[in-house]
Formats: C-alpha cells, structure tokens, sequence
C-alpha cells in the first residue's frame, strides 16, 4: 500500500486541527503554514476531510475548521481509508468475482495478510496519537 500526497497531507491537516481541540476553528492558513502544506490544495483536501465526515467548517472572519470527534476516538485507519480508498493491497480484494482465479489462487492468503496487518497498525493508532508524538518531538516506528 502506498499513501499519496492526499493521505499524508490529510492526516497532517487533521493532526494540526486535534493540538487544537476543543478552541474553536483553525484557519486553513494557519494549518497550511504549520504543517507544510500548499494551502490550495489543503483548501480541497479541507473539503474531503468535511465531506468524509471528520471535519467541520465556519465560514467568516472569526471561521476557520475545527475537528468534529473527539481525536482519542480518530483512528487513523478510518482517515486513510476515506482519503485513500481501500486499503486492500490489491484489487481482487475488494471484488473477489472479477477475478477469474479467486477460487485458486495461491497468493490471496498472503495479499488478505497484508491487508490485516496494514489494517491492524492503522487501527491502533489515532490522531491523538500523532498529535501527542508531534508535541514531544518523537516519531514511533511500527512493523508488520
């Protein structure tokens, strides 16, 4: 599996918005400038991080985006899921009858595994999580 721009950004975006919990919006300059991101396309990704359900957004002087859940409970499984699509690593997976050796195929198993563990590191993890990791300057590392 391979997290694009999309993803990662939208993770960041989302991590920004959980430092500031609770205090109200975050003007989409502010998360772009902290977190590195080209504010235009933070503006869509904005938009799909609203739409997935994630997110709210105020609109005026006072507007910015603020999160919606609590993100304790943002796993990052869920965020990664809705900004990039399945996480199956590859697309018999998702559609088992378009594929025409499904029955026999020897290396599903292997691709079901993977898509378990991917799915099981993600689950463990919420944007609290990488909010708090930020905040102390730490970065954890996960096998599979």
């Amino acid at each position: 599996m391979k997290i694009s721009m999309k993803g990662d950004y939208g993770v960041r975006a989302l991590v920004e918005l959980a430092h500031r919990y609770g205090d109200g919006p975050v003007q989409s300059s502010t998360i772009a400038s902290r977190q590195s991101i080209p504010e235009p396309y933070l503006d869509q990704l904005l938009t799909s991080l609203r739409r997935a359900g994630f997110i709210r957004s105020v609109r005026g002087p006072q507007g910015g985006h603020a999160l919606i859940r609590d993100p304790r409970e943002l796993r990052l499984s869920e965020v990664v899921g809705a900004l990039e699509g399945s996480l199956a690593p590859i697309g018999c997976l998702d559609d088992p009858n378009g594929c025409r050796m499904a029955s026999t195929c020897t290396l599903k198993p292997v691709w079901q595994a993977i898509e378990e563990a991917t799915i099981r590191v993600l689950d463990s993890i919420t944007i609290a999580d990488l909010a708090e990791r930020e905040r102390a300057g730490t970065v954890a590392r996960y096998s599979i």
